[in-house]
C-alpha cells in the first residue's frame, strides 16, 4: 500500500552509541490487559525500542494514547508485528496510522503479519475514508522462520497454538566482535584507524614483513540479546524451542492456575504454564501480561509463576525495561 508522504522528523531519546554496534534495547508495555480494558490496563501492545529503531508488537484498541505518553516518536524507523486478527491485538492499528498521518509522519512504516492483515488495513482505511502521509508496506507472513534480517538482529516467528492462526514472534541479535585489545595492538606496532576496524570485524592484516590474526587482539564472539513476545497462545513443545533461551520473554497469562479448564476452552495460557514453559526453555527474566479483567492486581499471577521459575514480573501499562546484553 502506497501512499503520499509528508516532511516531519522525529528526534528520540533511544540510539546507537556513537563509533560502536551496541544498540541499547528497551522494552516499553503499552497495553496488558487481555480482551476487555481496564482503568489501569489497556489492550494488548509490546514495543522494543533498539537503537534508533522501535520494534512494535500488536496494536489493541486504543493503544496510541500509550503510544504517545511513552514518547516512543511518530516517525522514526518503525516495524509492527501483528500476531493475530483478534480485535484486541490489531484493531489500535488504524488509530495508530491516523494519528501517525496527523502529526505528519513521513518514513515508510513496514507492517507484518498473516494474509488478511493488508485486507483489514484496506477495507477500513476505504470505508472509514482517511489517508496516510507517509507509504506502508504490508508483509505476508505465511509460515514459521525469519520474518525479517537486518544487519545486526532478526525476527523470527513460530505458529502459535491458539483458536485463529497466531504468531509468536523472537527478536535475536547477532554475534557482536569480541573486546578490542588497544594494548596488544599498539604492543604489535599497529597504527590506529583502517587495520584496527579491519582486526575488529574479524579480518587478518599483514603489517609491515607481518601477518597478524584478528584473533591476536580480538576477544571472542559476544552474544546478542534474545527477547520473545508469545501473542496469544496455549504452552508447547514447539513454543518452548522457540524461547529457547531467551533474555526476556513476554507470555500470556491469561488466568491463574484455578481457572485451567477456561484457559483451555479459551485457548489462553495459566501464569503457571507460563512458568512451566519459560523454566523448560531456559528463559532469564520472564514478564507476564494479557491479563483477563477479573484480575485488579496481577500479585497472585505472579506468586503462582514464581513458585516455579525464580526471575517472574508483572508488565503494567507504561512500564519501561532496559535490556542490558548478556556480559
Amino acid at each position: 500500500m502506497h501512499l503520499s508522504r509528508a516532511s516531519v522528523h522525529d528526534q528520540h531519546k533511544f540510539g546507537m552509541e556513537a563509533g560502536s554496534s551496541v544498540a541499547n534495547m528497551q522494552i516499553v508495555f503499552l497495553g496488558t490487559s487481555s480482551a476487555v480494558p481496564t482503568a489501569e490496563r489497556g489492550l494488548s501492545s509490546v514495543a522494543i525500542a533498539r537503537g534508533s529503531e522501535l520494534l512494535l508488537f500488536d496494536a489493541g484498541e486504543g493503544m496510541q494514547r500509550n503510544f504517545i505518553k511513552a514518547g516512543l516518536g511518530m516517525n522514526r524507523k518503525m516495524k509492527i508485528f501483528i500476531s493475530h486478527m483478534h480485535s484486541d491485538h490489531c484493531v489500535g492499528l488504524l488509530g495508530l496510522l491516523q494519528t501517525m498521518a496527523l502529526q505528519g509522519r513521513e518514513r515508510t512504516l513496514d507492517i507484518y503479519g498473516e494474509p488478511r492483515v493488508q485486507e483489514f488495513l484496506r477495507e477500513n482505511m476505504r470505508i472509514i475514508n482517511f489517508f496516510l502521509t507517509f507509504n506502508i508496506d504490508v508483509h505476508t507472513i505465511e509460515k514459521d522462520g525469519v520474518v525479517v534480517r537486518e544487519n545486526d538482529y532478526e525476527v523470527r516467528c513460530c505458529s502459535a497454538n491458539h483458536s485463529i492462526p497466531s504468531y509468536a514472534y523472537c527478536v535475536e541479535e547477532f554475534d557482536r566482535p569480541g573486546v578490542f585489545d588497544v594494548g596488544e595492538a599498539k604492543k604489535l606496532g599497529i597504527p590506529e584507524g583502517e587495520l584496527y576496524s579491519k582486526l575488529q570485524h574479524g579480518e587478518d592484516i599483514r603489517h609491515g614483513d607481518r601477518l597478524v590474526k584478528s584473533s591476536q587482539v580480538v576477544g571472542p564472539p559476544r552474544k546478542g540479546r534474545k527477547v520473545g513476545i508469545s501473542g496469544d497462545t496455549r504452552p508447547n513443545t514447539e513454543l518452548e524451542r522457540f524461547f529457547q533461551n531467551c533474555d526476556v520473554l513476554v507470555f500470556e497469562s491469561t488466568y491463574s492456575r484455578d481457572k485451567q479448564e477456561k484457559a483451555i476452552e479459551n485457548w489462553h495460557s495459566t501464569a503457571t504454564e507460563a512458568a512451566v514453559l519459560a523454566k523448560n526453555a531456559g528463559v532469564k527474566k520472564l514478564f507476564l501480561t494479557h491479563f483477563s479483567a477479573r484480575y485488579n492486581e496481577t500479585s497472585v499471577l505472579v506468586d503462582e509463576a514464581a513458585s516455579v521459575h525464580e526471575n517472574v514480573e508483572a508488565a503494567e501499562d507504561l512500564k519501561a525495561v532496559e535490556i542490558p546484553y548478556p556480559d
